[in-house]
Order: C-alpha cells, then sequence, then structure tokens
C-alpha cells in the first residue's frame, strides 16, 4: 500500500468513502472537471461533498431510500448521461441513501433500454440531455415503475439535477448521516447491465466491497505511476465497470478527473489537460496509432526516412531482456526527434495509458512503450467487479502479450480446459433477478470467466481464447479467433476482421476493408477511388488485403490460416448491433446478418 502521509488511514469500505478519504487527505481544487460554455467548470473536492449531500437529502425528502435493506427493497435510480461531474456525483448521493444506481450506455437502443428499466424497476432516472430525454419518453409508457426525471442539463419540462441542490437544515444532515451509516460496504451499491455478445442484459450486481476492493486493488497499478495530484481524462463510459472502479481509484489516489467534452474532441482535450493517465480500449488505441500513421505517410525527404525508421525501431522493442548500447543510443535519438511529438500530441505529460476490455496488438504494446508511453494492458470482466489482473508500470512486473499479474486479493486457478476461475472480495453478488444465470457462471466461490488462459513465468496471467468463441472445424480442430484477428487489424488495410468456420473445412475470415486508407492508396496511385462498394470488387484491393493474409498467416498454424475472406461494405458499429459498447464484436449478430458472405465463402 502507497503511504500517502495522510492525516487519516482508514481506509474507504463503501464507495462514497472514498471521497471522504479525499477530504480527509488530500482536497483538491478541481476534484472533477467538465468543459461548460467552452471553459474548464473545476468543482472542489469540498464541493462535490457538499452537492452530494444535498442530492441524497433530496432524494431522501422525495422518499427513495435503502428500504428494509433487502436487494428488493432498495429504490433502483437510473442514470442515463454522456460522462459529466454531475454523472459521479448523482451516482455518490444515490448510494449514500442506501438506494442503488442502474446506469446505462447513453447510445442504448430503445428496446434495451426499456428491458434494462422495466427489469430493474427503476422508480427515478437521471438524463443526461434534451437528445436522451426524448429517447426516454418513446418508451416511457411501457415504464409503470417510473415516476421521475430528473435532467443534468437543462431540458424544457423536467427538473434538473441542480434543483435537487439545496442548502441543508440540521435536520437534513442529521437524515443523511443516519441513512449514510446505516449503508454496509456488503450492501448492494449497483447492478449494471452487461449486454455481452449474445442473448438479454445480464444485470450484474455489485456490492460496495465488490467495487471497493477492486479500487484499493488498482491504486497498487497507478499509484506507481505518480497520479496524486495530476490530472487524469475520462472519455470511456462512465456506466462500464471498468471506468466506473477507474474514477473511484482516481478519487481515493487524489488524481483530478477532467471529461473529455466527447470522443470527437479528445485530441483537443488531451491537449488542454494534459493527463498523466488515462483508461481507453485497444480500438481506440489502434485509432490514435493510425492517425499518427497517416501523418508519417503524408512526410516526404529525411523527415518521412527518420519516422519510419523511429518506428522500426519500436516495432523491435523489448521489455526485461538487455538493450544493447547502440539500440540505447538510436532509441535516444528517435525519442528526441519523432516520439517526442507523438508525447506532445496526447498532452505531453501522459507517463501511462492503461487499456482493458478486449486483447491490445502487441505491436502498439511495443511501439507505445518505446516512445516513453506506458501501455499496461490489464483484464477483467463486469462480474469481477472489473479488474482481475494488470500489468505493473514497474517493468518487472510487466510482460508484453500478457495481462500482467493479479490485483491484490484476487485469486486465479485454471479449470482442466482452461478456463480462467476467479475468487475474492471483487466477485459480483450474482445477476439481479436470475439465480438460474448465476449458478452457472458460480462453482461454489469461484466465478467461470469463459476466458481460456495461462500462467507465464508463474506471475502473469495470458488470455489465449473465450471459451464459447472457440472454432470448431469439420476436421474436429478448435481454432481461437482472437488471436488471428488481433493480428490481421495490425494490416493497414483491414480495418476490422471476423474468423469464421464452424463446422467447416477450413478457416474463412468476413473483413470490412480500410476505407480511408484504401482512399489515400489511389490518390498515391492517381487513379480515382471508385467508391467504398465497388472498391470491394477492385483486383488491386483484393491483391493488398491478400497479400496482408498470406504475410500474417504465417504465424499460425496451417489449420488455424485464413483460406478465404469476404469483403464487406460497411464498418461495424454500435449503432449498426455489430459491436457492444465496449467495442467488442458481437460474433452472433454478424453472423446473422452476414450469412449469406459467409455462405459464399464456402460455397463457391
Amino acid at each position: 500500500m502507497m503511504n500517502n502521509n495522510t492525516t487519516s488511514n482508514k481506509l474507504p469500505s463503501r464507495l462514497f468513502d472514498c471521497l471522504t478519504y479525499q477530504i480527509e487527505n488530500f482536497p483538491l481544487p478541481d476534484m472533477l472537471a467538465a468543459k461548460e460554455n467552452g471553459e474548464w467548470r473545476k468543482y472542489s473536492s469540498k464541493e462535490v461533498s457538499e452537492i452530494v449531500n444535498q442530492v441524497s437529502a433530496s432524494l431522501l425528502k422525495m422518499g427513495f431510500s435503502g428500504g428494509d435493506g433487502s436487494i428488493e427493497g432498495k429504490d433502483k435510480i437510473g442514470i442515463i448521461s454522456q460522462n459529466c461531474p454531475e454523472w459521479m456525483m448523482a451516482d455518490m448521493a444515490i448510494q449514500q441513501t442506501g438506494a442503488v444506481s442502474v446506469p446505462v450506455y447513453p447510445n442504448i437502443t430503445n428496446s434495451e433500454l426499456q428491458f434494462i428499466l422495466k427489469d430493474a424497476g427503476v422508480k427515478m432516472i437521471f438524463v443526461g440531455d434534451a437528445a436522451l430525454y426524448k429517447k426516454l419518453t418513446e418508451i416511457k409508457d411501457d415504464l409503470p415503475a417510473l415516476e421521475k426525471i430528473y435532467s443534468f442539463k437543462k431540458v424544457d419540462g423536467i427538473p434538473q439535477l441542480k434543483d435537487l441542490m439545496v442548502d441543508l437544515s440540521e435536520d437534513s444532515k442529521m437524515l443523511v448521516n443516519q441513512h449514510r451509516d446505516a449503508v454496509k460496504e456488503t450492501d448492494l451499491a449497483t447492478i449494471l447491465y452487461t449486454s455481452g455478445t449474445t442473448g438479454t442484459p445480464k444485470g450484474v450486481m455489485l456490492s460496495h466491497r465488490n467495487i471497493v476492493s477492486n479500487s484499493l486493488g488498482a491504486a497498487d497499478v497507478i499509484q506507481e505511476v505518480g497520479v496524486k495530484g495530476k490530472r487524469v481524462i475520462s472519455f470511456l463510459p462512465l456506466n462500464h465497470a471498468f471506468e466506473r472502479m477507474a474514477t473511484y481509484c482516481f478519487f481515493y489516489s487524489g488524481a483530478a478527473v477532467y471529461y473529455a467534452e466527447s470522443m470527437d474532441t479528445i485530441a483537443a482535450n488531451l491537449k488542454e489537460v494534459k493527463p498523466t493517465l488515462f483508461t481507453t480500449v485497444p480500438r481506440l488505441l489502434e485509432k490514435i496509432y493510425d492517425g499518427i500513421l497517416a501523418k508519417g505517410n503524408e512526410l516526404t525527404g529525411i523527415k518521412r526516412k527518420l519516422f519510419f525508421w523511429s518506428l522500426d525501431l519500436a516495432e523491435r522493442y523489448e521489455i526485461n531482456k538487455p538493450k544493447s548500447i547502440s539500440y540505447k543510443l538510436q532509441l535516444a535519438l528517435a525519442n528526441k526527434i519523432v516520439f517526442s511529438k507523438w508525447r506532445e500530441a496526447l498532452g505531453g505529460e501522459v507517463k501511462s495509458i492503461i487499456t482493458g476490455a478486449a486483447a491490445c496488438q502487441v505491436r502498439l504494446l511495443k511501439i507505445f512503450t518505446a516512445a516513453e508511453i506506458v501501455i499496461q494492458e490489464g483484464y477483467g470482466l463486469t462480474e469481477a467487479s472489473p479488474i482481475i489482473s494488470g500489468n505493473r508500470y514497474n517493468e518487472k512486473n510487466r510482460m508484453f502479450g500478457t495481462v500482467g499479474p493479479l490485483l491484490r486479493d484476487v485469486e486465479v486457478k485454471l479449470a482442466e480446459d482452461g478456463e480462467i476461475l476467479c475468487k475474492g472480495p471483487n466477485v459480483m453478488l450474482g445477476y439481479y433477478k436470475r439465480p438460474d444465470l448465476t449458478e452457472e457462471v458460480m462453482q461454489g466461490e469461484w466465478l467461470r470467466t469463459g476466458d481460456i488462459g495461462k500462467i507465464m513465468d508463474d506471475k502473469f496471467l495470458k488470455i489465449t481464447d473465450r471459451k464459447k468463441e472457440l472454432i470448431k472445424t469439420s476436421g474436429g480442430k478448435y481454432v481461437a479467433p482472437q488471436p488471428i484477428e488481433n493480428k490481421m487489424v495490425e494490416s493497414p488495410w483491414i480495418e476490422q476482421i471476423m474468423v469464421v468456420g464452424e463446422l467447416q473445412k477450413f478457416v474463412g475470415a468476413l473483413v470490412v476493408p480500410a476505407f480511408e486508407a484504401l482512399k489515400k492508396w489511389y490518390l498515391e496511385q492517381e487513379i480515382p477511388y471508385p467508391g467504398n462498394d465497388k472498391v470491394l470488387h477492385a483486383a488491386e484491393v483484393r491483391q493488398l488485403i491478400s497479400d496482408s493474409v498470406k504475410k500474417y498467416n504465417l504465424h499460425f498454424n496451417p489449420v488455424e490460416q485464413i483460406k478465404k475472406f469476404h469483403l464487406i461494405p460497411n464498418e461495424w458499429t454500435i449503432e449498426g448491433g455489430e459491436l457492444t459498447p465496449t467495442l467488442k464484436l458481437k460474433r452472433r449478430t454478424i453472423m446473422e446478418k452476414y450469412q449469406e458472405f459467409v455462405h459464399s465463402i464456402y460455397n463457391n
């Protein structure tokens, strides 16, 4: 445990205790910050605490509380909003009353939103803005339990969160303290609905102890970086277990949290905020790298040569292995003339980026780390609150291609088939109203993760695939699609890919071409770009992608190699239903949507 030389050593046991801990130990002038009318609006630790208490008091006066203390007796309050300080303040205010927060993705479909709010019996909901309020009104008639709607931003016709911020009387303070003190660490704090890659959303029930234990364990991972008194930037959805837990970890570790305005403004916000650290998912990391690469391709002459010479050096970077003096000198030069510009584009002070939710290309891990931006890849799932393991900032506790050592107090063992089983204070209470599903994933105290893995060097956890996503060919061979897909997207011509071949003679793939890269290629060849639909049938494009597939096939056994592929005309998106909110492939949906294309791979 990091020694903060603080005035209070009592560790948080409930989520809102992380706020108290910060106030007592290192109060910040900018605990939370977001853009309002073009300027950064900063909330101090003290102001956040006052607002949280005021909102708690108002919720209690309206009759929302923990009821009789049972899971069913607790009132459920929803949150659907983009990231903002109000999101976290509402979350803590709900918790202090003993009620349960039920956050949902702002880009969720109407049918899923209706299912979740109805399934949880949500009585009140906070909406971020007018667009989200409109989404709610379209399904409101089918939500008999819903009594009140409040907004974060001004929306005509409904009250705002700020209307709940009223000065507290002594009686109100006593009421808040009474309910707050009654909340136990074992109490249900939140229900997080996971869409997963198939089926109806499941409500994962997490207690205060679940998330707090994970936050304290994650603090071991980020405090090595030195975040106390520094800034972090947040843009992953707060209703996702990863970002939610990370935020409480930031509170506990004394880092100021700044919210990006939107996904489109991240580049500009990074330069303004100058964060020391941020969390992301591999897909966004790939986008950052693609942007860097695109700029490199625009260079000419000596600058272009230096860029790709530096890139080549970075791709050969290793950790925990001796480096020659010649390599070190060359890398130092590359860092000075090329990689320093990368760091500047990320704000100039980024020391570490923590990534999770899906596998990250080892090539990207090497490149960014060589550029003095440490990528710490971790692993977990919502049911584990969510982190199970994570690579540390210290090089001794990092290994490329693995998801690092286990978090404090988390245990792992491997089943006979290689499935990762997890035990610890972070393992969920169960699925809301679904004991049957809970029984399916719990083996005594052990959570069945559904992931296949192995332990490297008695220390590092390595994920090899999803148990349910293993493909069995007609020859009886099992093929893990994720490592193949992860390698193939290293190609500049492949934007997205899904491996297919269940009960077929060979492995095939659906491929979404990198249309932007192809447009530039056509420009360089001085050939008019025929458009996304026609380009799928262009012999030169098929050749570029075919050459990439052949190149990366060499990394796999013959049975795992892609023999045929079909090009897809549109990028897979969350809105299109092909990706989960954490940008994982919804394999069943894609198979159903493109079954004719899959059929053509094996019948033409």
